[in-house]
């Protein structure tokens, strides 16, 4: 195949070959909210903090990248995991069969299936993201699109796509090489709302191996992304909990304004999950003023688990301890 340069790099290509890779996303776009999910061009600027976090994201003359226009990032992270993982080397521009990308998407490959394509890599390539996010172990205050640039090859003028190129941003490639990554459910592309998709993805996210996550309907309307007011929110939130359509997890409403997110058939042993109380979440509040407590005890319970699940004489110390160190207290 003779393809042509792209970027930096010249001659540099990986050639997305693998079947059947395992869905992959990057945590950084999965934790904060990157993508419209509108289903109409989206011209507004974006502006979200949290904690220590900003983002802007900027949309081009044709709006914002859409979440449905994040399969491209998708299917580029899970190709490029699974040759990493096999030991073959990546690099940060990748050519693949336009074919392929729509089959393992679940989407359409009828001729307007290849034109919504090409609408998506104009998408991606036109949002500008300015961010402070940590990757790779790094703050680093930057600005880019979400993808370099792409390029569609054709047979003859207007035919058929043989192959796409498309260079991925660095930030994206350093997610990708520093496994800043998580595995989604294949059943993730037949979700056909943006809104469930995006919630699948925070309680992705968020629950991590442990059996559920709690979060306040404020906090998961801020790190969706959605335009919508509380009001409406909500009422979506509970048509989601009625239709009880998202892969690994149900959801479920709770007293205080709050949504509970627990995975499919999780079983945990009596005393094996460290229990944190009402009082330390609250003290966990005055430490990092505005932060999801839920969010951080979940992170907190995945980085028990990770270190072997070490027996805690006391729990509620061992977290508030962490609380403060991620606060750099």
């Amino acid at each position: 195949m003779n393809t042509p340069a792209l970027g930096r790099g010249e001659g540099a290509f990986f050639s997305c070959d693998i079947f059947n890779a395992a869905p992959k996303d990057d945590i950084g776009s999965m934790e904060h909210p990157m993508f419209s999910l509108s289903t109409r061009p989206d011209r507004r600027i974006l502006s979200y903090t949290h904690n220590d976090t900003d983002i802007t994201v900027t949309p081009s003359v044709r709006g914002l990248a859409t979440l449905h226009d994040k399969d491209i990032l998708i299917y580029c992270i899970s190709q490029l995991m699974a040759a990493q993982n096999a030991g073959r080397e990546i690099t940060r521009t990748l050519t693949l069969k336009a074919h392929d990308l729509l089959v393992a998407t679940s989407r359409e490959t009828s001729g307007d299936g290849y034109k919504r394509l090409r609408d998506a890599f104009e998408r991606l390539a036109g949002t500008r993201i300015t961010t402070n996010m940590m990757t790779g172990g790094q703050e680093v205050t930057t600005g880019f699109g979400l993808i370099e640039n792409w390029q569609i090859v054709r047979q003859g003028k207007g035919g058929r796509m043989l192959w796409v190129a498309v260079t991925l941003s660095e930030w994206l490639y350093r997610a990708v090489l520093d496994k800043a990554v998580l595995t989604l459910n294949r059943a993730y592309f037949s979700l056909r709302k943006p809104l469930e998709r995006r919630v699948y993805e925070l309680a992705r996210k968020h629950c991590g191996r442990q059996a559920g996550w709690t979060v306040s309907v404020d906090t998961l309307l801020k790190k969706s992304g959605s335009a919508s007011p509380r009001r409406v929110f909500r009422k979506m939130l509970r048509d989601m909990i009625v239709a009880d359509t998202l892969p690994d997890y149900t959801m479920s409403e709770a007293p205080g304004d709050l949504m509970r997110f627990e995975r499919r058939g999780a079983v945990v042993e009596p005393g094996r999950m460290p229990v944190i109380s009402a009082a330390a979440l609250d003290r966990a509040r005055d430490l990092v003023p505005g932060a999801d407590v839920y969010g951080l005890q979940a992170d907190w319970h995945a980085t028990w688990e990770a270190r072997g699940r070490r027996t805690l004489r006391d729990p509620d110390a061992a977290f508030l301890g962490w609380v403060a160190k991620q606060a750099g207290g």
